[in-house]
């Protein structure tokens, strides 16, 4: 049997310290991007993560490479509340509810417009992980559908969309406030999960009315719309 490419050249494992200053970098470069953005400096990543500019470089070439980590880590970890909330919720509306607000805390909708600053959308990692998100978004909305709770024209593009809009933040609220203070940052995760539960509530059967247009799908999304 021909040895794969893959079996030939083995991603090193890291140290266990080694991976878990990546993890830091990841989780400390996530909370930068949403407030400021994508032209963060790597100093204030270094800063948030407790770790020297040098260990970043030696974890990612450039800010392309974080910023493509950075996406990767939060589609992986969105997955995993969407297949948790299917395990686990014996009501299947209620596990596309659990899902959706889980959703909202990992601040997709601000990282969204990382996706099309730079990020390599059809690197293997992205490609892979966009996939398992949409899969397991897919079987939560089949399941709800199956059920009768969830409208049927609606898809996954629909809420994705919608997903996207009600949790990005407003111009000038980060996720901190460094002018209003703490206060501002809670006020604004009330009001997405508040407009979140309406927007649910909208999907649920019997419709209150016929939506324009046509269900937005993942292959819409892929194009454009």
């Amino acid at each position: 049997m021909a040895t794969r490419i893959a079996d030939r050249n083995p991603q090193p494992k890291l140290r266990a310290d080694a991976a878990r200053n990546r993890e830091r970098i990841i989780a400390a470069a996530r909370e930068v991007l949403v407030e400021h953005g994508a032209e963060v400096s790597f100093d204030e990543i270094a800063r948030r993560a407790g770790l020297g500019n040098a260990t970043i470089y030696r974890h990612f070439a450039d800010r392309r490479e974080l910023i493509r980590q950075v996406t990767v880590s939060v589609m992986a970890r969105t997955a995993d509340q969407a297949e948790a909330a299917r395990a686990e919720e014996p009501d299947a509306f209620q596990a596309l509810r659990r899902f959706v607000h889980a959703a909202a805390d990992e601040r997709i909708g601000a990282l969204c417009p990382l996706l099309s600053d730079g990020v390599e959308r059809d690197h293997p990692d992205q490609v892979a992980a966009r996939e398992r998100l949409a899969s397991a978004i897919e079987a939560l909305m089949t399941a709800a559908r199956d059920t009768g709770q969830l409208r049927t024209d609606i898809d996954v593009g629909d809420l994705l969309v919608a997903l996207t809009q009600l949790t990005r933040p407003l111009p000038g609220w980060g996720s901190r406030s460094t002018e209003a203070g703490e206060g501002c940052c809670l006020d604004f995760d009330r009001f997405v999960h508040r407009h979140l539960q309406l927007y649910l509530d909208g999907l649920m059967t019997p419709a209150r009315s016929e939506l324009a247009g046509s269900a937005a799908t993942l292959e819409d999304l892929r194009r454009g719309l």
